[in-house]
């Protein structure tokens, strides 16, 4: 199994304490009943961003996935970046988490392909570079300037990477500093900075880049554009492996509510938008503007899929850039459990793109 190149340490120290929101948001949630499994309590986590709609949505109380889980309390834990997400399953902190595709491939392959499994999809798209125009008027003005992502190793830290490396502009992956500088900040900071002029742009999820809009940026690439079809994978469901293997019938179960809550709010979006920021009210101390939140919530699209194949163009982006060698990603999805939701569902099932359990 390859590893990373001369990043585990940086990547673990930017997990550090599983990040600044990395806590419980309003206690263990249960709607009562049998137990699934025997289970006493489940731990998911997730981000307050709008491409975590599917969490922000079926968790909240009542929700399809607490309804699914019956009497197993489902306690949750609340990330600001994918790292530090892959460091709390790794200590046990969480059972299953939402979390973007590269630090999924990077947590599967520092550990030898053993700590975690993909197991669902959750959101397409929601991820843009945005700029102030006065300093940055197309991709050609890219260098010399100071993009912000929000963690090193994080998916979007990769996106951006990748992209300046095609255009021949060259940055050091561990310090971001090079032809074009790259500062890796916390999500709830990069809006401030960029209105106090500290960056000049930043490729980020929603709803920050619908955020950083409304405090003056413009929109100067929606990655939509550089995937064939406009789809590519920006959160997907990973549980530790231990726990798929000693209580399968609650990660299906999670997975159900998940199935469940997609096709919600995909039939009632007014409604998921209300729900989406009560959620962000709680977990990120504020809700979104009306204008902010319809912004964001056009660039997502929920999906039960995890779009493996594009997980695959991901770790190539990841190779490209420097953060990682040319890992192996055979056994990173089992897919198994979804499919089986899904066909009850009457729902197609999904891919794993020749990337299933061996």
């Amino acid at each position: 199994m390859t590893a990373l190149v001369a990043l585990p340490a940086l990547l673990l120290a930017a997990g550090c304490g599983y990040g600044s929101k990395a806590v419980d948001n309003d206690g263990p949630k249960t709607v009562g009943g049998k137990k699934v499994d025997g289970l006493d309590e489940v731990k998911l986590g997730y981000f307050p961003n709008v491409t975590h709609a599917t969490p922000l949505v079926g968790l909240r109380s009542g929700g399809q996935i607490p309804r699914e889980l019956g009497g197993t309390k489902v306690r949750t834990q609340v990330f600001n970046a994918g790292p530090s997400a892959i460091e709390a399953l790794n200590a046990k902190a969480v059972d299953m988490t939402w979390v973007g595709p590269s630090p999924s491939i990077n947590g599967y392959v520092q550990s030898g392909g053993k700590n975690l499994r993909i197991v669902g999809g959750a959101t397409s798209g929601g991820a843009s570079l945005v700029v102030n125009p006065r300093k940055i008027r197309s991709l050609s003005d890219l260098r010399g300037k100071k993009i912000a992502t929000p963690q090193l190793g994080n998916t979007q830290d990769v996106a951006l990477l990748h992209y300046l490396k095609s255009k021949g502009i060259e940055v050091s992956p561990e310090t971001g500093k090079g032809d074009t500088s790259v500062l890796r900040q916390d999500n709830k900071e990069i809006p401030t900075t960029f209105r106090q002029g500290g960056i000049d742009g930043a490729w980020v999820p929603e709803p920050t880049a619908a955020k950083l809009v409304d405090a003056g940026a413009r929109t100067l690439l929606d990655e939509k554009k550089l995937w064939k079809g406009g789809k590519f994978v920006t959160t997907n469901l990973v549980v530790r492996q231990d726990f798929l293997k000693e209580h399968p019938a609650v990660v299906e179960a999670v997975l159900r509510g998940s199935v469940k809550t997609n096709a919600w709010i995909r039939s009632h979006p007014g409604a998921a938008k209300k729900h989406i920021n009560a959620a962000l009210r709680r977990d990120a101390g504020k809700p979104l503007p009306d204008a902010v939140l319809d912004a964001a919530f056009r660039q997502i699209e929920v999906t039960d899929d995890p779009l493996a194949a594009t997980l695959r163009g991901q770790a190539g982006h990841a190779v490209s850039a420097g953060l990682l060698k040319k890992p192996d990603l055979k056994g990173i999805y089992d897919l198994a459990p979804l499919n089986r939701v899904l066909r009850s569902e009457g729902r197609p099932t999904v891919s794993d793109a020749g990337l299933g359990r061996k």
